[in-house]
């Protein structure tokens, strides 16, 4: 591995081998998502806890301060929006000179297995991966499942995180499942979990994280169990407990709650 890419990976995947990436990149087909309306504000308390920030070029520019930032990686596909027809039918909408110029360590497009636009998404990563290869600059894959959120089992994102590792992508950013080392057993680069299923608790977040931990991913991409809680500070540092520190569900909610309470009171 050339200096330059592995630089990258080594600013992204923290020395104990794991990593907590915090995505703001919703707004690309959502809008205006709740809670992160005005993104520099949210991240401003988040960013000490986080490894890198996945965000657009846009928000960047706009809303995070160069003097005061994480490794960015860059959200690179997109062209789509909830009000359209088909959240699959992305292309890739910002180029790898521009991640350059942007000071990226990685780059992140969403691939969508057994959509009608499979081939066009999987080609676009493999266009990505090999301009990412002459620049040094890694890629990570999102097995995104746009609406169809019934697909996500094991068996369905072990292939699609196989198939994106086949394509070069050097990182793959996929849904926590039941029984995900099927998942992570069957993919040769880095596996980390997006969001899992609907939960109405925040240990619930801790258990499928820690799972998780346990079966092979190395670390977390989530943003709105994170900036969407009413205490989004208590609940990084405790998925980063988990992340880093291998704490248990358990001793994560202890963080979390003590962190709640303090902040409760200095309000």
């Amino acid at each position: 591995m050339e200096w330059g890419m592995a630089n990258r990976l080594a600013q992204l995947i923290q020395p104990d081998g794991h990593a907590l990436f915090l995505p703001i990149d919703h707004g690309y087909f959502q809008g205006p998502t709740r809670k992160l309306e005005k993104p520099g504000e949210t991240i401003r308390p988040l960013l000490p806890y986080a490894d890198a920030l996945f965000v657009t070029r846009g928000v960047l520019r706009a809303s995070v301060d160069p003097g005061d930032s994480k490794p960015v990686i860059l959200r690179v596909s997109g062209g789509t929006s909830m009000v359209g027809k088909d959240l699959a039918n992305e292309g890739i909408t910002t180029s790898m000179e521009e991640a350059v110029r942007l000071n990226a360590s990685a780059v992140g497009i969403s691939v969508f297995v057994g959509s009608d636009y499979e081939k066009e998404s999987l080609l676009n990563l493999a266009k990505l991966v090999d301009e990412g290869e002459r620049y040094g600059i890694p890629v990570m894959a999102v097995t995104a499942v746009g609406k169809e959120m019934e697909k996500r089992d094991a068996r369905y994102l072990a292939l699609a995180c196989r198939i994106a590792a086949e394509l070069g992508a050097r990182v793959v950013k996929t849904y926590w499942c039941q029984n995900f080392e099927k998942v992570t057993g069957g993919c040769p680069v880095p596996v980390l979990m997006a969001g899992g299923p609907q939960v109405n608790t925040e240990l619930e977040i801790f258990e499928f994280v820690h799972d998780g931990m346990q079966n092979g991913s190395i670390g977390v991409n989530l943003g709105r169990n994170i900036w969407q809680n009413d205490f989004p500070v208590a609940m990084i540092k405790a998925i980063r407990a988990v992340v880093h520190e291998n704490a248990a569900p358990k001793e994560a909610q202890k963080i979390y709650d003590g962190e709640k309470g303090s902040r409760a009171k200095k309000s």
